[in-house]
């Protein structure tokens, strides 16, 4: 009769004996399966900080001149346009405008005008942080109900300046006056607009939600607007919908420095995508 100590050696040596007949001959032994490693969901940071990586190596086309052009690059709606400004601080031809205008356009496929002020500031941000394209994350958006938000109007960008913090490119565009200008730290974006009178706020909602719009820095926004004055520009004045160009630019004069209506700060819900 066998102990239980031989028995159990006995039983052990069979079964390695069973298991070395059954493997293939050269095959090498079995490796412990490791646990699988767990996939982390593509979040609005992980999105973000994709949206301001720069590509490496990377710049702007430049014209005949060497200056650079203005480089729009969709991220919701992957279109890419470049054009081409007549001076060193913007300027657009009517057909660069159609082409701006329909990268911008919301996902419905509508369109809207830009107004080329607008494409001027944009250009300008891109120059100064020596960006090799702007990424838009939402152009125009087709009102609803009674909203007013510039981004109806073809005056207002979500926009994400690759190579630099949002808060760069926020206290540069502060400066340009008669624009709104806010950041949006929890999304990863900054929205950017001309206006009759300067705004800056921040908002702290993410994607999706409703808005928590807070102003910062109205007398920054007034002395913005003062300095524009001195530069001889002027305000873009109130929106309205007309037939002549003309008399719609003449009538164009700057007043006093109020707060905006809330609804023209009220940026709305930004869908963003995780590209």
């Amino acid at each position: 009769m066998l102990r239980p100590s031989t028995f159990a050696s006995t039983v052990a040596c069979a079964l390695l004996a069973m298991a070395m007949a059954a493997a293939p001959v050269g095959a090498e032994p079995a490796k412990p399966a490791r646990p699988p490693v767990a996939k982390r969901a593509a979040g609005p940071v992980a999105a973000s900080r994709t949206w301001h990586t720069a590509t490496p190596g990377k710049t702007a086309p430049v014209d005949e001149r060497g200056r650079s052009l203005l480089v729009l690059q969709g991220l919701n709606i992957p279109d890419r346009v470049e054009l081409t400004p007549r001076t060193e601080r913007g300027g657009f031809s009517a057909e660069d405008l159609d082409h701006a205008a329909h990268v911008m356009r919301d996902s419905s496929g509508n369109e809207h005008p830009v107004d080329p002020r607008l494409l001027d500031m944009v250009y300008r941000l891109q120059v100064r942080f020596h960006a090799h394209e702007i990424r838009i994350l939402s152009g125009y958006r087709t009102p609803r109900g009674t909203a007013t938000s510039n981004h109806g109007k073809g005056r207002a960008m979500d926009l994400v300046v690759p190579g630099a913090t949002d808060e760069e490119v926020a206290k540069f565009a502060r400066e340009e006056g008669f624009a709104g200008v806010g950041v949006y730290p929890v999304s990863g974006f900054v929205h950017v607009d001309v206006r009759e009178h300067s705004y800056f706020w921040v908002d702290t909602s993410g994607p999706g939600k409703r808005s928590r719009i807070r102003g910062i820095l109205a007398d920054v926004a007034a002395k913005s607007d003062a300095q524009a004055v001195a530069r001889g520009e002027r305000s873009v004045g109130p929106f309205h919908v007309g037939n002549d160009v003309d008399a719609t630019i003449g009538s164009t004069a700057v007043a006093s420095h109020t707060p905006p209506p809330p609804d023209e700060d009220d940026d709305g819900d930004t869908t963003t995508t995780t590209q």
